[in-house]
């Protein structure tokens, strides 16, 4: 036998799959293919694509797929799946429309996203709306018929008008689960969170808060609103004024500014829709002579890296913008692939700094 030549056993008394065995220094060198495989295994070629391709349920059996598998392991086989996608008429790439990334958050996802879809083989073409969220042309009019899905931000959705025209499959992020147009929704628990940031004012004492509200009309940002008003209905607490702003530091800081400084009695605690907003209200406080937390509690939303940086640091909402990007993209995953692909809501929590403390007097 020659060196780099391959010795097929016979396979055990029970008729299992018959192992082969590579010899020669070439071995290593030598990549197996489908046809290995199924020599290996004892099946067709198509049945190793049948397995290798997860579309072997219902078509084959979980032995024989099972066997497909070990033999692959055994081989070190690796599927093209160039090859295997030009067949299916697939190229395995997902569009993921975000706002902007200049956000640490946008940036966080599209991180999860890579990483789930580096898993099942699949490309990600990432898209920040030029707009940051108003209507955007697509870009991809004459190379549509190469996506096979759509993930969105539900502030980038406008930007999706033209290429929601292509019949493409489209999973929300952090959108109204309500929507029809979607295949699947991704959430985080933003009501909760807005509870949690609540409960822990009311807890230290505030009775007069205000809220620095992003001057946006999408739904993570109607659901905090309408959250808030929940969580103090019912308490001598009220929202004495809410302020909207666009989400950057200084535009934060003005609306806190007229918050601090409008009739009626001063807030003693900001509850913003951002961190940013937040570091705006922080720098507001300074300017009007007032001292965080003595004199002012602020709270923010996200625990961006910027949270830890201000002084002191920011009590704030932590949202996993990984975890949000990962499951997006296994929810698209699972509807390209015939899939049931329901809501997924993550659970986000309070993280509890020095930026707030008790009320002024308490």
């Amino acid at each position: 036998m020659a060196a780099d030549e391959r010795e097929v056993g016979q396979g055990d008394d029970k008729g299992g799959p018959r192992w082969p065995t590579v010899r020669g220094r070439h071995a290593a060198a030598a990549r197996a293919t489908s046809r290995d495989v199924a020599r290996a295994a004892g099946v067709s070629q198509a049945t190793v694509s049948l397995v290798m391709g997860e579309k072997w349920r219902g078509r084959v059996s979980e032995p024989t797929a099972e066997a497909v598998r070990g033999a692959a392991r055994e081989l070190g086989y690796r599927p093209n799946l160039a090859a295997r996608n030009l067949r299916l008429g697939r190229t395995r790439t997902a569009l993921l429309v975000v706002p902007a990334l200049t956000n640490d958050f946008f940036a966080r996802l599209y991180t999860g996203a890579a990483r789930a879809a580096a898993e099942h083989g699949v490309g990600v073409v990432l898209y920040p709306s030029p707009g940051g969220t108003g209507p955007a042309p697509d870009p991809f009019a004459s190379a549509r018929a190469t996506l096979d899905g759509v993930i969105a931000s539900s502030m980038a959705a406008d930007a999706l008008t033209d290429i929601r025209e292509g019949g493409l499959p489209l999973v929300m992020l952090d959108s109204d689960p309500e929507r029809t147009d979607a295949a699947a929704t991704v959430n985080l628990d933003i009501a909760d969170g807005m509870h949690q940031v609540a409960r822990h004012l009311l807890g230290l004492g505030h009775r007069r808060i205000g809220h620095i509200a992003a001057g946006i009309d999408s739904w993570t940002f109607r659901v905090r609103a309408r959250a808030l008003a929940d969580a103090l209905q019912g308490t001598a607490a009220a929202v004495v004024r809410t302020e909207h702003a666009a989400l950057d530091v200084h535009a934060g800081r003005r609306a806190a500014e007229r918050a601090l400084t409008g009739p009626g009695p001063r807030p003693t605690a900001l509850i913003c829709d951002g961190d940013m907003l937040a570091a705006g209200a922080c720098k507001a406080a300074r300017r009007l002579g007032l001292r965080v937390p003595d004199d002012l509690s602020v709270t923010g939303f996200d625990d961006l890296p910027l949270a830890t940086a201000l002084e002191p640091e920011l009590t704030t909402v932590r949202l996993p913008a990984e975890a949000v990007g990962e499951a997006g993209m296994r929810a698209l995953m699972a509807v390209l692939d015939g899939k049931p692909a329901e809501a997924t809501a993550l659970p986000v929590g309070l993280v509890a700094r020095r930026s707030t403390g008790p009320a002024a007097g308490k």
